[in-house]
């Protein structure tokens, strides 16, 4: 009789809640083991992964190393230089009122932790909070996206081979095996997706008071200031947002530009278009370079939006061909968008970029001040008063001054959203630290509070006085 996947499940959860003490107590050698083999598998199995990445998305194997397989492998090799560090107790300072005891921080696992994987980076949004979960000795339930089938299918068989199950298990499925997984007790879940679904993963947790990361997303803007390396500026938010056919999390969703240079950004916006995807003249269509969306429903629903900008009085200014087939839309510039348009209502996650102008840094301010909190905010300036001005007044999960996407990068920045756009960080140790309970350790070696205790005498009274007073 075949075993369904509710009871694989519930098989699995058995044997990895009995698997937590021994995970618990592991060393850093046995980790690291686990972090090596992940990787040496990676590396060896390329070629795989370019496939499956290819038949999910047409993405270029040249994408593919820089945003999926290079973020892997830096992370890896950064919590194999770090972990024996961060698994030692943290000493910390003794206030004069406890002298003569000692205190630590003893980082230990969270326990048995759910990551529940988007489809735009399927390996890399996958696997680097895996990494940060074995790193950190939990047992880890995994889910990759059944929208990028072929990367999902990569992950389990890497997975299989790699692990066993009361360690590490990867589970396929659509939604309705991410609600089962949901109504399950876990100690720690991992979300990456939408604010949408961000919210019902935080109510599921919520009935067993479990800690969620919620790596979301939202409408981050890019702001180009009167004062700016154009030519630089036009090619980075190219990048930025075209990259992955603009299915980033951390894309610039629209542009702020400064009145006295429209009319050069926008030039410079469609020439570096096309010599990032059409440098040999045969169309963009046609290039290696340019990734497409993931299924004909995101591209519908992309579709629609242009649709509704375009009916609101929105101009395209470059691109606008659309291929059903393939589910391409070639890179797109929109002028004269309204704040009111469905484009500006929700995230993207296509390419298409509303380009806004302004003439005061306030204009901007007010506006973002309205709006719920993105998860990146970038600011193209030459001038450091127009970038402090912008940094200090506004909120974001993170910031990047005249660059669009490298801040996911670095290891020693915490990477993640507020409010709206997310709670909780990774990356480096933030993402340690993440699938990690931070236990107050405190070793008393006196018994200098006996002085306190009742009776209150006169005399007893008098002291605590004075520790008022004093401490």
């Amino acid at each position: 009789m075949n075993q369904s996947i509710e009871e694989r499940i519930q098989e699995v959860l058995f044997l990895q809640k009995s698997s937590l003490l021994r995970l618990k107590n592991s060393s850093a050698n046995e980790r690291i083991e686990k972090l090596q083999k992940l990787q040496n598998y990676m590396l060896s199995h390329q070629q795989e992964l370019f496939d499956a990445l290819y038949q999910d998305f047409r993405k270029p194997t040249s994408e593919v190393i820089l945003a999926e397989l290079l973020g892997v492998k830096r992370e890896i090799d950064h919590m194999i230089k770090h972990i024996r560090s961060w698994m030692k107790p943290q000493k910390v300072t003794t206030p004069l009122l406890l002298l003569g005891t000692q205190g630590h921080i003893q980082y230990e696992p969270k326990g048995l932790c759910l990551i529940i994987a988007p489809w735009n980076y399927p390996f890399n949004l996958a696997i680097n909070p895996l990494v940060h979960a074995i790193a950190a000795g939990n047992a880890i339930m995994l889910k990759p996206s059944e929208l990028s089938e072929h990367t999902s299918s990569y992950i389990k068989k890497m997975i299989t081979a790699l692990y066993d199950p009361s360690d590490v298990f990867c589970v396929e499925g659509d939604a309705q095996v991410s609600t089962f997984l949901l109504a399950q007790k876990f100690d720690h879940i991992f979300f990456t997706g939408s604010p949408a679904i961000g919210k019902i993963v935080m109510a599921a947790a919520a009935k067993h008071l479990t800690s969620v990361t919620l790596e979301l997303g939202g409408k981050s803007p890019a702001i180009i200031g009167p004062s700016v390396d154009m030519d630089s500026s036009v090619q980075k938010i190219a990048w930025g947002k075209y990259l992955n056919n603009g299915q980033t999390c951390i894309a610039p969703d629209y542009v702020f530009v400064h009145e006295k240079v429209h009319f050069q950004f926008l030039a410079g916006l469609e020439n570096a278009i096309n010599s990032f995807y059409n440098a040999d003249s045969k169309g963009i269509e046609n290039s290696g370079d340019y990734a497409r969306i993931v299924n004909r429903r995101h591209f519908d629903r992309v579709v629609r939006l242009l649709d509704d900008a375009k009916e609101k009085g929105a101009k395209v200014i470059f691109g606008g061909e659309l291929n059903p087939e393939t589910n391409y839309i070639s890179p797109t510039v929109l002028s004269q968008c309204t704040f009111d348009m469905a484009i500006m209502q929700e995230e993207i996650f296509g390419p298409i970029l509303p380009v806004f102008t302004y003439r005061s840094e306030e204009e901007v301010i007010d506006y973002l001040s309205r709006e719920e909190k993105p998860l990146a905010l970038y600011v193209f300036s030459e001038d450091k008063v127009f970038t402090d001005f912008i940094l200090k007044n506004t909120s974001s999960g993170s910031s990047v001054v005249n660059d669009c996407l490298i801040q996911f990068g670095h290891s020693s920045l915490p990477f993640g959203g507020v409010n709206n756009s997310g709670i909780g960080k990774s990356g480096g140790k933030f993402g340690f630290e993440e699938f990690s309970h931070f236990k107050a350790v405190l070793v008393q070696k006196t018994n200098f509070l006996r002085y306190f205790y009742p009776p209150y005498t006169l005399r007893t009274k008098w002291l605590i006085e004075q520790v008022l007073k004093w401490f």
